[in-house]
């Protein structure tokens, strides 16, 4: 990530992109109908619950003598993969939709 000039905002920003990708991984799911979009508001679109937000500790890894650059996305891939790759190693099956749901798993065991 190069040099770290805000420690505090580069934790603040891994944080809520892997909460953000561990939501997308495990719930949130546009659905429609043959017209329009049917998930329009806070009730029928599942994100993660305040409760549900798993603890995230960040570790910095800065790099002095490279450029600063962003790092607001950085977590949103490994979270989806670390999620995936923890649930085939705990039932021996790949789930290869998102979200994560119950239903996709207990069909992939069945499958």
């Amino acid at each position: 990530m190069g040099r770290v000039v805000n420690p505090d905002g580069v934790r603040n920003q891994i944080e809520g992109g892997a909460v953000q990708a561990a939501s997308w991984t495990l719930k949130e799911r546009v659905r429609f109908d043959r017209r329009r979009v049917t998930s329009a508001d806070w009730e029928s679109y599942p994100i993660l619950r305040f409760s549900e937000v798993p603890g995230v500790d960040v570790a910095l890894l800065g790099r002095p003598d490279e450029p600063s650059v962003g790092a607001g996305e950085a977590a949103q891939g490994p979270t989806a993969a670390a999620i995936g790759n923890g649930l085939a190693a705990a039932l021996g099956v790949r789930v290869r939709d998102l979200p994560l749901t119950p239903d996709r798993i207990v069909a992939a065991i069945d499958a």
